[in-house]
Protein backbone atom coordinates (compact mmCIF):
# COMPACT_ATOMS: atom_id res chain seq x y z
CA UNK A 1 0.00 0.00 0.00
CA UNK A 2 1.37 3.52 -1.28
CA UNK A 3 1.94 5.68 1.43
CA UNK A 4 -0.31 8.67 2.70
CA UNK A 5 0.01 11.82 0.56
CA UNK A 6 1.07 14.95 2.51
CA UNK A 7 -2.42 16.51 1.42
CA UNK A 8 -4.34 13.80 2.73
CA UNK A 9 -2.86 13.49 6.19
CA UNK A 10 -3.88 17.32 6.08
CA UNK A 11 -7.21 16.73 5.05
CA UNK A 12 -7.18 13.32 7.82
CA UNK A 13 -6.18 15.88 10.57
CA UNK A 14 -8.63 18.80 9.33
CA UNK A 15 -11.30 16.25 9.20
CA UNK A 16 -9.95 15.29 12.99
CA UNK A 17 -10.53 18.71 13.93
CA UNK A 18 -14.08 19.88 12.84
CA UNK A 19 -15.27 16.56 14.46
CA UNK A 20 -13.93 17.53 17.39
CA UNK A 21 -14.99 21.06 17.08
CA UNK A 22 -18.89 20.10 15.75
CA UNK A 23 -18.67 17.99 18.93
CA UNK A 24 -17.67 19.96 21.45
CA UNK A 25 -20.39 22.59 19.85
CA UNK A 26 -23.31 20.06 20.30
CA UNK A 27 -22.90 19.52 23.51
CA UNK A 28 -21.48 23.33 24.98
CA UNK A 29 -22.43 25.70 21.96
CA UNK A 30 -25.72 25.12 21.26
CA UNK A 31 -28.66 25.49 23.70
CA UNK A 32 -30.71 22.53 24.17
CA UNK A 33 -34.18 23.01 22.47
CA UNK A 34 -37.23 23.96 24.05
CA UNK A 35 -40.41 20.87 23.84
CA UNK A 36 -37.67 18.43 24.25
CA UNK A 37 -36.55 16.35 27.25
CA UNK A 38 -33.96 17.35 29.08
CA UNK A 39 -31.41 17.78 26.42
CA UNK A 40 -32.05 14.92 24.19
CA UNK A 41 -32.49 18.00 21.06
CA UNK A 42 -28.60 17.31 20.78
CA UNK A 43 -29.00 13.99 19.76
CA UNK A 44 -30.09 15.82 15.95
CA UNK A 45 -26.94 16.69 15.51
CA UNK A 46 -25.39 13.35 14.92
CA UNK A 47 -28.92 11.59 14.28
CA UNK A 48 -29.61 13.65 11.12
CA UNK A 49 -26.58 13.75 9.76
CA UNK A 50 -26.06 9.68 10.02
CA UNK A 51 -29.47 9.44 7.94
CA UNK A 52 -27.90 12.16 5.57
CA UNK A 53 -25.22 9.82 4.91
CA UNK A 54 -26.62 6.88 4.38
CA UNK A 55 -28.75 8.23 1.83
CA UNK A 56 -25.98 9.97 -0.07
CA UNK A 57 -23.76 6.73 0.24
CA UNK A 58 -26.85 4.65 -0.94
CA UNK A 59 -27.38 7.10 -3.99
CA UNK A 60 -23.55 6.54 -4.80
CA UNK A 61 -24.13 3.08 -4.78
CA UNK A 62 -26.40 3.34 -7.17
CA UNK A 63 -24.65 5.51 -9.43
CA UNK A 64 -21.46 3.13 -9.17
CA UNK A 65 -23.51 0.29 -9.57
CA UNK A 66 -25.11 2.05 -13.39
CA UNK A 67 -21.25 2.63 -14.29
CA UNK A 68 -21.13 -1.13 -13.87
CA UNK A 69 -23.50 -2.04 -15.77
CA UNK A 70 -22.05 0.03 -18.69
CA UNK A 71 -18.24 0.00 -18.20
CA UNK A 72 -18.22 -4.30 -16.59
CA UNK A 73 -15.59 -2.30 -14.85
CA UNK A 74 -14.46 -4.16 -11.53
CA UNK A 75 -13.63 -1.02 -10.10
CA UNK A 76 -17.44 0.14 -9.94
CA UNK A 77 -18.37 -2.96 -8.39
CA UNK A 78 -16.39 -2.41 -5.66
CA UNK A 79 -17.16 1.41 -5.06
CA UNK A 80 -20.52 0.30 -4.80
CA UNK A 81 -20.00 -2.28 -2.75
CA UNK A 82 -18.06 0.07 -0.62
CA UNK A 83 -20.75 2.74 -0.37
CA UNK A 84 -23.55 0.14 0.45
CA UNK A 85 -21.60 -1.20 3.39
CA UNK A 86 -20.98 2.25 4.91
CA UNK A 87 -25.07 3.50 3.82
CA UNK A 88 -25.75 0.07 6.17
CA UNK A 89 -23.71 1.11 9.03
CA UNK A 90 -24.72 4.87 8.99
CA UNK A 91 -28.35 3.59 8.56
CA UNK A 92 -27.61 1.43 12.01
CA UNK A 93 -26.18 4.41 13.39
CA UNK A 94 -28.93 6.76 12.47
CA UNK A 95 -31.71 3.96 14.05
CA UNK A 96 -29.79 4.03 17.30
CA UNK A 97 -29.34 7.42 17.72
CA UNK A 98 -33.01 7.37 17.15
CA UNK A 99 -34.39 4.99 19.18
CA UNK A 100 -32.18 6.53 22.10
CA UNK A 101 -34.31 9.69 21.46
CA UNK A 102 -37.37 7.94 21.80
CA UNK A 103 -36.51 6.34 24.46
CA UNK A 104 -35.79 9.73 26.49
CA UNK A 105 -38.97 11.51 24.11
CA UNK A 106 -41.27 8.78 24.47
CA UNK A 107 -40.42 6.43 27.09
CA UNK A 108 -39.34 3.31 24.62
CA UNK A 109 -37.02 2.55 22.48
CA UNK A 110 -39.13 1.24 19.53
CA UNK A 111 -42.77 2.70 18.99
CA UNK A 112 -43.13 1.23 15.20
CA UNK A 113 -43.64 4.96 14.22
CA UNK A 114 -43.84 5.39 10.58
CA UNK A 115 -40.04 6.44 10.16
CA UNK A 116 -39.33 3.38 12.34
CA UNK A 117 -40.97 1.09 10.52
CA UNK A 118 -39.76 2.83 7.11
CA UNK A 119 -35.75 2.71 7.91
CA UNK A 120 -36.58 -1.20 8.95
CA UNK A 121 -37.58 -1.98 5.60
CA UNK A 122 -34.60 0.07 4.33
CA UNK A 123 -32.18 -1.66 6.55
CA UNK A 124 -33.30 -5.23 5.42
CA UNK A 125 -33.58 -4.45 1.80
CA UNK A 126 -29.76 -3.50 2.00
CA UNK A 127 -28.81 -6.40 4.30
CA UNK A 128 -30.70 -8.80 1.04
CA UNK A 129 -27.92 -7.07 -0.95
CA UNK A 130 -25.22 -8.46 0.76
CA UNK A 131 -26.97 -11.76 1.02
CA UNK A 132 -27.23 -11.71 -2.43
CA UNK A 133 -23.69 -10.80 -2.69
CA UNK A 134 -22.80 -13.71 -0.33
CA UNK A 135 -24.52 -16.00 -2.24
CA UNK A 136 -23.38 -15.86 -5.81
CA UNK A 137 -19.85 -17.29 -6.32
CA UNK A 138 -18.66 -16.52 -9.78
CA UNK A 139 -17.01 -12.19 -9.51
CA UNK A 140 -18.82 -11.29 -12.45
CA UNK A 141 -22.45 -13.08 -12.50
CA UNK A 142 -22.23 -11.19 -8.19
CA UNK A 143 -21.43 -7.91 -9.89
CA UNK A 144 -23.99 -7.34 -12.52
CA UNK A 145 -27.06 -9.21 -10.20
CA UNK A 146 -25.48 -6.65 -7.28
CA UNK A 147 -25.42 -4.15 -9.47
CA UNK A 148 -29.39 -4.05 -10.69
CA UNK A 149 -30.15 -4.73 -7.26
CA UNK A 150 -28.29 -2.05 -6.27
CA UNK A 151 -30.43 0.24 -8.70
CA UNK A 152 -33.86 -1.00 -7.65
CA UNK A 153 -33.05 -0.89 -3.81
CA UNK A 154 -31.98 3.11 -4.48
CA UNK A 155 -35.65 3.61 -5.97
CA UNK A 156 -37.55 2.77 -3.06
CA UNK A 157 -35.03 4.93 -0.49
CA UNK A 158 -36.61 8.30 -1.47
CA UNK A 159 -39.63 7.10 -0.52
CA UNK A 160 -38.71 5.33 2.80
CA UNK A 161 -36.85 8.21 3.44
CA UNK A 162 -38.99 11.52 2.52
CA UNK A 163 -42.01 10.23 1.41
CA UNK A 164 -43.78 7.66 3.75
CA UNK A 165 -42.79 8.77 7.27
CA UNK A 166 -45.09 12.21 6.22
CA UNK A 167 -47.83 10.33 5.08
CA UNK A 168 -49.41 9.32 8.34
CA UNK A 169 -48.87 11.05 12.05
CA UNK A 170 -45.88 10.99 13.51
CA UNK A 171 -44.35 11.13 16.65
CA UNK A 172 -40.78 12.04 15.34
CA UNK A 173 -40.41 16.01 14.72
CA UNK A 174 -39.51 17.88 11.83
CA UNK A 175 -37.82 20.79 12.61
CA UNK A 176 -36.13 20.81 9.23
CA UNK A 177 -38.11 19.57 6.23
CA UNK A 178 -41.73 20.63 7.39
CA UNK A 179 -45.34 21.34 5.82
CA UNK A 180 -44.64 25.24 7.02
CA UNK A 181 -41.72 25.45 4.86
CA UNK A 182 -39.90 27.04 7.51
CA UNK A 183 -36.34 25.85 10.05
CA UNK A 184 -37.77 25.69 13.45
CA UNK A 185 -34.61 25.64 15.11
CA UNK A 186 -32.32 28.21 17.12
CA UNK A 187 -29.68 29.74 14.97
CA UNK A 188 -27.17 28.14 16.61
CA UNK A 189 -28.21 24.77 16.81
CA UNK A 190 -28.76 25.15 12.73
CA UNK A 191 -24.90 26.26 12.50
CA UNK A 192 -23.82 23.48 14.64
CA UNK A 193 -26.54 20.95 12.79
CA UNK A 194 -25.15 22.02 9.48
CA UNK A 195 -21.42 21.90 10.00
CA UNK A 196 -22.16 18.24 11.53
CA UNK A 197 -23.34 17.29 8.20
CA UNK A 198 -20.56 18.91 6.56
CA UNK A 199 -18.37 16.95 8.77
CA UNK A 200 -20.00 13.45 8.58
CA UNK A 201 -20.20 14.09 4.87
CA UNK A 202 -16.68 14.63 5.25
CA UNK A 203 -16.22 11.69 7.44
CA UNK A 204 -18.25 9.76 4.64
CA UNK A 205 -15.71 10.66 1.91
CA UNK A 206 -12.76 9.35 3.86
CA UNK A 207 -13.99 5.87 5.10
CA UNK A 208 -15.15 5.60 1.69
CA UNK A 209 -12.11 5.90 -0.31
CA UNK A 210 -10.16 3.91 2.59
CA UNK A 211 -12.57 1.32 1.87
CA UNK A 212 -11.94 1.17 -1.66
CA UNK A 213 -8.53 0.62 -1.55
CA UNK A 214 -8.67 -2.11 1.16
CA UNK A 215 -10.97 -3.74 -1.05
CA UNK A 216 -9.05 -3.24 -4.45
CA UNK A 217 -6.55 -4.66 -2.32
CA UNK A 218 -7.92 -7.74 -1.04
CA UNK A 219 -9.45 -8.68 -4.62
CA UNK A 220 -5.99 -8.28 -5.78
CA UNK A 221 -4.62 -10.61 -3.31
CA UNK A 222 -7.33 -13.29 -3.66
CA UNK A 223 -6.78 -12.78 -7.37
CA UNK A 224 -3.23 -13.38 -7.04
CA UNK A 225 -3.63 -16.57 -5.02
CA UNK A 226 -6.24 -18.50 -7.33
Amino acid sequence: MSRPSPLGTVLRWGLFAWMSLVIWAAFFYAPAAAGFQGQSSRIVFFHVPTAWVATLAFLVSCIASIRYLRSRDPKEDIRASAASALGLTFAILATVTGSIFARIMWGSYWNWDPRETSITFLLLIYAAYFALRAAIADPERRATMSAVYAILAFVTVPFLVFVVPRIYWSLHPDTIINTQGRIKMDSRMFQVLMGSLFGFTGLFSWLYSLECRVEGIRRRRQHEVL
